[in-house]
């Protein structure tokens, strides 16, 4: 009876290890989305704002014969 309570024991402790890692992996993955959702929505709005200010129809790539 006491190997089977040790084994349970040692069971719960590894599972309660896991919990905890991945309940801090799941912190840091959500802090990178509310940081990358930042930096997406900044890089949205600089795009717009250069569509906005581009010149007429020139063309901003090279001529085919470069």
């Amino acid at each position: 009876m006491d190997d089977e309570m040790i084994r349970i024991e040692t069971k719960l402790a590894f599972l309660e290890d896991a919990v905890i890692t991945l309940q801090k992996a799941e912190e840091d993955n959500r802090k990178d989305i509310i940081i990358l959702k930042n930096e997406n929505r900044i890089l949205k709005q600089k795009i717009k704002e250069l569509l906005e200010n581009e010149e007429g129809d020139i063309p901003s790539r090279k001529p085919p014969h470069y």
